[in-house]
């Protein structure tokens, strides 16, 4: 794996990952409507002056038009010297700010084992979610035992996509980026299930590399790391694989976006290991062996981050995950799983091996019936567990943050972003353009 770098630009590229922009029809506004309709009002006051009679005797001189009174008319006369900005110049802006606040952006992310949608709004925050969906498939169920897509599998995949094509076109969306990860990226018959899925829902999958894959992942949870760390490893344990990735913060300083140091996807997640060693019935022996093996697919990356951050201290782990997630949900005894309570808090290595432990001693019955668990984790959870265990033992942390947010997040923000640049460079252009025509405008016409 080669290591990643910021290319001179100070941090992630967001809009790297993004689709292209779209723009919007310009409407008139109420305000160059009301301007229309009174220059047409002057222009058949004077055509009615000059067709008329004789003016008669004390009206050769225009009469003074009355001076309108209240704070309106006096803003009016306090306007009335200053050059206008032409009406189709204040139609666009108008019509653009309204137009930029209204557009609905998707992000759509197909995994192993979940299918999960967010459908949101720009605001000054980033964005405002106004729709989500998430539903347990399986996508890669059985794929690492034939090397391809089962049939139930696509279809259970496809159902989930129909339901999220349907919500995206009753909301409107006009900007949308929809994903598909580890399973399709290994699967031999990936390109006939993404045909599958254009034929019957219209959605055009996109199979991301596990270098987009990662810088997803860190965009979606850069507000999370600590600007007090001068380093941080993000981990996200999926279904089929497990994107690992060191980050540095520039000088601890939240505006500077976190740079990627180095990263790694490994080939193997939740789904693949239980099938590989069983989930429903997980003693302790069948646990340790499911951590060595992940330890030792961390070990040359763990030789990396060692040469890349020699000597510097100050590093948290912060993990994006349905593991990390259900963990910090048993840890705070939830009755029932609660997103605002978990996205962001902080745990510590004691906590986690605490669950652990607990999770350790239930049965499978036991763990369906656990409210932060249910029925379609329980047999992935100890996996899971198993893969954040090795990570924590090969990087030792005092603490780790835990974030509900990830590939979705990330694209949503790239989307965001892609679309502000667009309308930056448009009203520069705008900006020279207006400058050209002053000039022109400005410019004496030489009569000979």
């Amino acid at each position: 794996m080669r290591p990643e770098t910021d290319g001179g630009s100070g941090g992630l590229d967001l809009a790297a990952v993004a689709e292209k922009g779209l723009s919007a029809p310009h409407q008139p506004s109420g305000e160059g409507v009301a301007e229309a309709a009174s220059q047409a009002t002057d222009a058949s006051g004077a055509m009615h002056g000059h067709a008329g009679n004789e003016q008669p005797t004390g009206h050769d001189e225009p009469r003074p038009k009355r001076r309108r009174r209240g704070r309106r008319g006096g803003r009016q006369a306090e306007r009335a010297d200053q050059p206008k900005q032409p009406v189709a110049l204040r139609q666009q802006k108008t019509h653009t700010v309204r137009a930029a606040a209204d557009i609905l952006y998707a992000a759509l992310d197909l995994g192993t084992n979940n299918c999960r949608l967010l459908i949101a709004r720009r605001n000054n925050d980033g964005f405002k979610v106004v729709d989500a969906y998430s539903r347990i498939v399986r996508l890669g169920e059985g794929l690492g035992r034939t090397g391809a897509l089962s049939e139930a599998a696509m279809t259970r995949a496809i159902e989930a996509l129909k339901i999220c094509a349907d919500k995206m076109a009753r909301r409107g969306v006009v900007r949308t980026r929809t994903i598909a990860t580890a399973a399709c990226r290994t699967a031999s018959n990936s390109d006939i299930f993404v045909e599958r899925v254009k034929k019957e829902t219209g959605l055009s999958l996109e199979i991301v590399s596990t270098e987009d894959e990662a810088r997803l992942a860190v965009a979606g949870c850069a507000p999370l790391l600590d600007p007090g760390c001068s380093s941080a490893l993000v981990f996200d344990i999926g279904g089929g694989s497990t994107e690992l990735i060191w980050v540095r913060m520039p000088d601890g300083d939240t505006r500077h976006r976190p740079v990627i140091g180095d990263w790694i996807s490994l080939p193997c997640g939740v789904v693949t290991l239980a099938e590989h060693h069983g989930g429903v019935d997980v003693p302790v022996a069948l646990y340790d062996r499911m951590v060595a093996e992940v330890g030792e697919r961390l070990e040359p990356f763990l030789e990396r981050v060692r040469e890349l951050d020699a000597g510097q201290g100050g590093f948290h782990l912060l993990g994006t995950s349905g593991t990390v997630t259900t963990i910090a949900g048993v840890h705070l005894g939830l009755d029932r799983y609660d997103r605002t309570r978990v996205d962001g808090i902080w745990i510590s290595p004691v906590d986690v091996h605490r669950v652990t432990q607990s999770l350790l001693a239930m049965s499978h019955s036991m763990r369906a019936a656990h409210p932060c668990v249910g029925d379609e984790r329980a047999d992935l959870v100890l996996a899971g567990c198993a893969i954040f265990e090795a990570i924590a033992r090969a990087w030792p942390a005092e603490r780790l943050r835990v974030a509900d947010r990830g590939l979705r997040e990330g694209i949503l923000m790239s989307l965001i972003e892609r679309d502000a640049r667009r309308g930056r460079r448009r009203r520069r252009r705008r900006r020279r353009n207006a400058k050209r025509f002053d000039g022109a405008i400005a410019q004496p016409v030489q009569v000979k």
